[in-house]
């Protein structure tokens, strides 16, 4: 059989009772010719029995990747596909019909575009909304990304496309020798901002990043999440995240401790001028957090001798 024009891969952890919709999301996409391939990153629970009960249709496969980690999920989902564009779809998401259709023809239009991803809305659990203290800044935590109605290039990487609705070229991934391992979730743990440096290597390579507002995926918001604390340990591990990026790109040194505590105060401050305003306070608040997150991965940098000796502890 020929290759097809594009891989749809998913890579999932233990959530099993969100992962057959996401499935079946892609397998009744209305383009024709794809294939999909669930990587199971080590899951306990029945992920297994989940891709089993839809292994009749002939473009699903099932990989197992012992090895936990996102990255390395996502790098073994490249290495085991089968196309040349490769689209990474969250265990947890939905994709809309056309969306592989429109991701791939947007490679085929825009040959300079490397990376490319597209609008994310919330999909709430019913009885669920959105709590007053969480500010639209802090939704972008739960994957929520839109950027407008047109087609935009991204020269900023803050704004590069979210990492469950992902699509890239897989001459592009090999390249830049794949998704690094020391960035990406591992675990329960949150660490991140894996997306933000290949964005940062596309743009420093002269590559194009885009955003498709018509590639739409909804993002299934966990009851879990709906909790301060959720975010708090999330805006920590995203200052971490911030941490090891620098690290990794040769930006660490001593400045590393001006700029987290000139952030730490920036939010400090901002929290308390916006006391009555729950959500700008709250929002204020994680941001501060995760910049005491950096700080403690800056000090553990120095203690450790650097990002080399650094290993990062699942929770």
């Amino acid at each position: 059989m020929p290759k097809p024009q594009i891989s749809a891969i998913i890579c999932t952890y233990n959530r099993s009772s969100y992962l057959g919709a996401a499935i079946d999301s892609l397998l009744c996409q209305d383009f024709e010719d794809f294939e999909v391939l669930v990587i199971d990153n080590a899951s306990s629970d029945d992920t297994k029995e989940v891709v089993n009960q839809r292994l009749g249709n002939r473009r699903l496969r099932y990989v197992w990747e012992p090895v936990v980690g996102l990255s390395v999920a996502r790098n073994r989902g490249a290495q085991m596909a089968e196309a040349e564009i490769l689209a990474y779809l969250d265990d947890d998401a939905v994709a809309s019909k056309n969306w592989l259709g429109c991701l791939y023809r947007a490679f085929q239009i825009y040959q300079n575009v490397v990376v490319a991803g597209g609008k994310v809305t919330l999909l709430w659990p019913d009885n669920l909304t959105s709590p007053k203290w969480l500010s639209a800044g802090l939704a972008e935590n739960l994957g929520a990304y839109d950027l407008g109605e047109k087609m935009i290039y991204i020269e900023q990487p803050s704004l590069t496309p979210r990492g469950l609705n992902y699509a890239i070229r897989r001459s592009f991934w090999q390249e830049i020798g794949g998704f690094d391992v020391n960035l990406g979730r591992v675990g329960k743990n949150l660490l991140s901002n894996e997306e933000l440096q290949v964005t940062e290597m596309a743009l420093k390579l002269a590559k194009q990043v885009a955003y498709l507002p018509d590639a739409v995926v909804g993002h299934n918001v966990a009851p879990e999440r709906i909790r301060r604390s959720w975010f708090l340990r999330r805006g920590w591990w995203q200052g971490i995240s911030e941490c090891y990026r620098e690290q990794l790109a040769g930006e660490a040194g001593l400045g590393q401790f001006g700029r987290g505590g000139e952030r730490f105060v920036r939010g400090l401050y901002k929290s308390l001028k916006y006391f009555q305003d729950p959500a700008l306070c709250f929002d204020n608040l994680v941001y501060c957090y995760g910049q005491v997150g950096y700080l403690s991965a800056v000090v553990g940098g120095f203690l450790l001798g650097g990002q080399k000796n650094r290993q990062v502890k699942q929770e």
